[in-house]
């Protein structure tokens, strides 16, 4: 299995470590309260102060003779060590993800991904009417790190995304195109591995700045005593083709058995890849 442990710099660090926070149910409580001062103030202080304000809040809980704090909040309130480990792949919920950087030396393609998540849309700092709405958000997979809260392990992938204004069509037969080099918001980069789902991006031949995105079946993996049966994920476009994903490259598995995008640290089926 093929691994290294690395230093990385602590404010990319507390940017994964926010978005495990903004994404854990556990959290939502402490999120909301923090969040009590107006939509508005989410946009800067939220981000810029909670992963403190959250840690002061549980430290506050413990101290009481009867609390209500599970150890996972406790653990995450301490947050990740700063050595994380990084992957070049990683497989998980019948999906097998590379890193861009592998890709580049590889014949096939595994670092498409998406992900469906609540947008905040304000027209401006006086806006008091935020519009909320799902979207769909396209990218590449960048990085592939595994955060360790000691007594557990989240992975979380660090993607270039696709700008959804000005890098994101639907064309007139229906089909979602992409223009990858318009990049979104670089201070958000992060998802967690059980959010992901895997695309395909194949260039649009009448137009070489657009790709086609076509969708991958999540697969049935099994390891003996390990099955995990994956169900078909649905289309999350008017009409995205669906690709045959066939890999034939040498991989080696170990499976682990067992603002928001769905998913979160307690749901998940994850297989590490070389």
């Amino acid at each position: 299995m093929g691994f290294k442990v690395t230093p990385v710099e602590y404010k990319m660090l507390c940017e994964a470590h926010f978005y495990v926070l903004q994404n854990t149910p556990e959290v939502d409580c402490y999120r909301l309260e923090h969040l009590t001062r107006g939509e508005n103030w989410l946009q800067a202080e939220h981000r810029r102060c909670f992963i403190r304000w959250v840690r002061q809040r549980i430290e506050t809980e413990l101290a009481k003779p009867e609390h209500c704090i599970t150890q996972t909040l406790r653990w995450l309130a301490n947050e990740p060590r700063g050595d994380v480990i990084r992957y070049s792949g990683y497989g998980i919920n019948g999906y097998t993800f590379h890193t861009r950087e592998h890709d580049l030396r590889s014949t096939t393609q595994n670092s498409g991904v998406t992900v469906e998540g609540e947008s905040f849309h304000v027209s401006s700092a006086k806006d008091k009417n935020p519009v909320y709405a799902n979207m769909s958000y396209y990218g590449v997979i960048e990085d592939i790190w595994e955060l360790n809260y000691t007594s557990f392990k989240v992975a979380v992938f660090r993607c270039k995304w696709v700008n959804n204004k000005t890098g994101v069509k639907v064309d007139e037969n229906g089909f979602t195109l992409v223009d990858l080099n318009k990049e979104g918001d670089s201070s958000d980069q992060f998802i967690m591995a059980s959010q992901a789902k895997q695309v395909f991006y194949v260039s649009n031949p009448n137009d070489g700045r657009w790709s086609v995105v076509l969708t991958s079946k999540p697969k049935l993996y099994d390891s003996g005593d390990i099955c995990d049966n994956i169900k078909e994920t649905p289309s999350f476009s008017q009409r995205l083709p669906e690709c045959e994903d066939d890999q034939n490259e040498d991989v080696s598995y170990l499976f682990e058995s067992r603002l928001h995008c769905w998913g979160d640290i307690s749901s998940r089926s994850a297989a590490y890849v070389r």
